[in-house]
């Protein structure tokens, strides 16, 4: 049975020093108005040109990024695979309106394939759809009741070019790639895109992953019938399941919208529905691969427990598990150490342009129930037993 309360194969990784910095981090991280507040200090210094890139370099960076670019990640990927942990290249940039900008964004993404291709300590890659393609023309695309004009028809034609380029690359390398998941205002159009590269590059086996937020209260039915469409187009699917990361925002716009919300009634439906897909994915074994994205101890049990009932061996590339970088150690650590597939997200980019992706993370860890106490109280566990065995 795995234990994710041992906290010195947790923090194999760190040194004392790197252990109290993270502690201290969360501390910080603990406090709402002090994250709320270095959101606006940061965007305001970032406005003024002041120069404090330095100091996010040196703090929130170094937690949760890699480095600004690929190269600068090759240390983090090296330290994560001595613990068989494997690395998700992440580039956190995002919110780019003009085509050469995208067109940036495809290109990096496609280098991240082909590192890759060269490392077997990178299992994945991954793009999110709004780093290539303008959110408005995706929110307007997202909705069936509105026509695009012939402008937006060939520039969604663009975008579309974006993302097959992406699945091509990842094909050709035999790369599985992930398709981040977003906002529900743009996941329809989403999910039809790469519906359709799973359709035409997973004929043999998944290489397109699409994302699932299972905090929608509609995505279990979407998780079956997209099951169902690969068996009727005789193509596998790739699967990355997650909770969900924009509950409030949707929440607000539901009301500001007046429609009905897609966020599950309450936490406890989210869980049921995170497990049961898990269930479904272990029993579809052998026409789905998918990777468990998720900070939650009792999910990740679960999906070991099904994982020994329907005799699938712990290191079945089909079955992955991830957390992110400077998040729940000691589910990854665990989990890798007892010889389960294991990959941690690594976000990476220029500082001012990742700053959207850093800020998320802070606000999250502040307002997930028990997330930052958690991470607090294992790190508290592992310096005391440092000290006692010094």
């Amino acid at each position: 049975m795995i234990s994710f309360d041992n906290t010195e194969i947790a923090f194999a990784g760190k040194s004392d020093s790197d252990l109290q910095w993270s502690y201290r981090l969360f501390k910080m991280i603990g406090k709402p108005w002090l994250v709320k507040f270095g959101k606006v200090v940061t965007n305001a210094a970032f406005a003024l040109h002041l120069p404090v890139k330095g100091m996010i370099k040196k703090t929130i960076f170094k937690q949760f990024c890699g480095g600004e670019t690929i190269a600068d990640c090759n240390g983090k990927i090296a330290a994560l695979n001595q613990y068989k942990i494997g690395t998700i290249l992440d580039y956190s940039v995002e919110g780019k309106s003009e085509d050469d900008d995208l067109d940036n964004t495809r290109d990096e993404i496609i280098r991240t394939i082909e590192a890759a291709k060269k490392n077997n300590s990178i299992p994945f890659a991954v793009f999110k759809v709004t780093g290539i393609m303008r959110t408005d023309l995706l929110r307007k695309a997202n909705d069936p009741s509105t026509a695009l004009n012939e402008q937006e028809k060939k520039d969604f034609a663009d975008a579309f070019a974006r993302i097959d380029a992406i699945c091509n690359a990842a094909f050709e390398a035999d790369v599985p790639v992930f398709a981040d998941a977003e906002d529900s205002w743009f996941q329809d159009a989403i999910d039809r895109m790469v519906n359709a590269m799973m359709a035409k590059y997973n004929k043999e086996k998944a290489i397109v992953y699409n994302t699932i937020q299972m905090y929608r209260h509609d995505r279990l039915a979407f998780l079956k019938k997209t099951l169902t469409d690969a068996k009727q187009g005789n193509y596998f699917i790739g699967i990355k399941l997650v909770r969900g990361a924009y509950m409030e925002k949707e929440r607000e716009e539901a009301a500001k919208g007046g429609y009905p919300s897609p966020i599950q009634p309450d936490k406890a439906a989210t869980d049921r529905d995170y497990d049961e897909a898990l269930k479904l994915m272990v029993e579809e074994i052998d026409r789905c691969s998918f990777c468990a994205g998720t900070h939650n101890e009792k999910s990740s049990l679960c999906l070991v427990e099904l994982m020994n009932q329907h005799g699938i061996p712990k290191d079945d590339q089909r079955v992955y598990f991830a957390q992110l970088l400077g998040m729940s150690e000691h589910i990854s650590y665990n989990l890798a150490h007892a010889g389960y597939n294991v990959a941690k997200y690594v976000p990476y980019g220029p500082v001012k342009e990742v700053m959207p992706y850093l800020i998320r993370r802070a606000e999250e860890n502040t307002s997930v129930a028990g997330q930052t106490g958690r991470e607090l109280s294992l790190i508290i566990k592992e310096k005391r037993r440092r000290k006692a065995s010094k």
